[in-house]
Formats: C-alpha cells, sequence, structure tokens
C-alpha cells in the first residue's frame, strides 16, 4: 500500500474527474486517490468506478446529497487514519491545483520535518491565473483578515491544497472539527497552529478552472467572516495539549 492519499471532494465533475485522477496515479510516486463524491447527478461517480477496476489506488466514498467541503475532507480524513496512510493531502479536482506540487509538499513533510504543508498562493507575492481582479482581492484580504484576527503566522489561510502529517489528524481529533464551508480550510490550519505542529508554505501558481462550475461564493466568504470571530474566542478557553 502506498502511504500517501490525496482526498478529492466532487460535486458534478464529469469534465474533469479522470483526468485529474489519472494525472496523479502517473505521478509513480506512490499516491492514492480518494474520491468523495456528494452524489453528483452528472454521474462522477460512474467514471470514477470504471477507473478503479484497473487501478487498485483509486477509492471512492458516496454521499447523499450536497453535504459540505468539510464533512468531504472529514470523511476522508477518517478513511486515511482507518486505512493506515502517512501523509494525507487536500486537492480540488478541476486542475486549479498542478498535482505535481503534491510531491513538493509531500517533501516538506516527510522530508524536511514539517508536519503541515500548505500549497500558498501569496507566500511569494500573488501566484493566481484567470481568476476576476475582484475575487483575487476578496481572497487576498480575506487571508490578511484571518491572520489580524487570529495571530496565525500562515499568508494564505484559506488554501485548499494541503499535506498533513497524520499525527496533526490524530491530535486535533475529527470531532472537534466545527465548520463545513470555506472556513474549514481555516480551522484546520487555526488548530494545527494552536497545538504547535510546523507549518510551511510552499509557493504554487493556481489557476482557475477551465472545465465545469466554480462551487464558490460570496456566502461562503461571510461564513468565514463571521466564523473566524467564534474560533478565536472558543480558542481562548481551551488548552491545547499534544
Amino acid at each position: 500500500m502506498n502511504d500517501s492519499l490525496v482526498i478529492i471532494p466532487t460535486f458534478n465533475e464529469k469534465e474533469n474527474i479522470q483526468a485529474i485522477i489519472q494525472t496523479v496515479i502517473d505521478l509513480d510516486q506512490g499516491f492514492d486517490v480518494l474520491i468523495v463524491d456528494d452524489g453528483s447527478p452528472d454521474g462522477t461517480a460512474t467514471l470514477v468506478k470504471s477507473m478503479m477496476e484497473v487501478h487498485p489506488q483509486i477509492h471512492i466514498i458516496e454521499r447523499e446529497g450536497k453535504l459540505g467541503l468539510g464533512t468531504a475532507y472529514i470523511t476522508g480524513f477518517q478513511f486515511a487514519i482507518d486505512h493506515g496512510f502517512d501523509y494525507i493531502f487536500e486537492m480540488d479536482a478541476d486542475f486549479s491545483h498542478n498535482p505535481a506540487d503534491l510531491i513538493r509538499l509531500r517533501t516538506a513533510c516527510r522530508e524536511d520535518g514539517y508536519d503541515m504543508a500548505v500549497g500558498s498562493r501569496y507566500i511569494s507575492g500573488v501566484n493566481v491565473v484567470n481568476w476576476p481582479m475582484d475575487r483575487v482581492l476578496m481572497s487576498y484580504f480575506a487571508s490578511i483578515y484571518v491572520q489580524f484576527i487570529t495571530g496565525i503566522p500562515v499568508k494564505d489561510t484559506t488554501a485548499g491544497f494541503k499535506c498533513y502529517r497524520r499525527e496533526v489528524l490524530d491530535t486535533i481529533g475529527l470531532d472537534n472539527i466545527h465548520f463545513v464551508g470555506y472556513a474549514f480550510q481555516i480551522e484546520m490550519k487555526f488548530q494545527a497552529w494552536k497545538y504547535n505542529f510546523k507549518i510551511t508554505e510552499v509557493p504554487i501558481i493556481f489557476t482557475d478552472r477551465t472545465l465545469g462550475h466554480s462551487k464558490m461564493s460570496r456566502g461562503i466568504f461571510k461564513e468565514a467572516v463571521i466564523g473566524v470571530i467564534q474560533m478565536k474566542i472558543k480558542s481562548l478557553f481551551k488548552k491545547y495539549i499534544r
């Protein structure tokens, strides 16, 4: 069995799903892929299962209905823990994250001694391609806002491309993750930092999707604004002991 699991949540990703999976397994670097599909009516899951017949490193969990990004990853994290994976990744299905960067993220954890590696759009300037300017600004200033409220020393606090050592997920505890939307990405970094895990940012170039439709909305950002304040307040009354 490989030691690394790439978790990819999906909802209506038939245009991208086979290509993204094939690209990851073609890296030939010991990556398994887990698709967590929220009942995609476009047949995404069927396409994945057709690939599973010849690629044992591909896995799928099918859920009924859109249950949220955070719960999809939590479901994937539990699968990773149950099956003994040492390095667990979050990645989008739409090629906005370059699969080749998985190797760089894992190297940061496996060889450089970090517990979490964040694929960062903002650690070396603003490295975003094909996003409209209003969305770039909204994302960039959201990260600044999170840093200001929480004190977390991460420039891309909302990034969704990450590698975890399994100990991080074991320590945080999946039952202690509360956000299910966009704020989930912030909460995971915040919790890891509060538990004194070593976090690094690996510079990446984020390229907006060319196929399929984005699931992002301004409402998701609003959730994060309020959620960050709530998260910070709760942290003042909790002891973080490893």
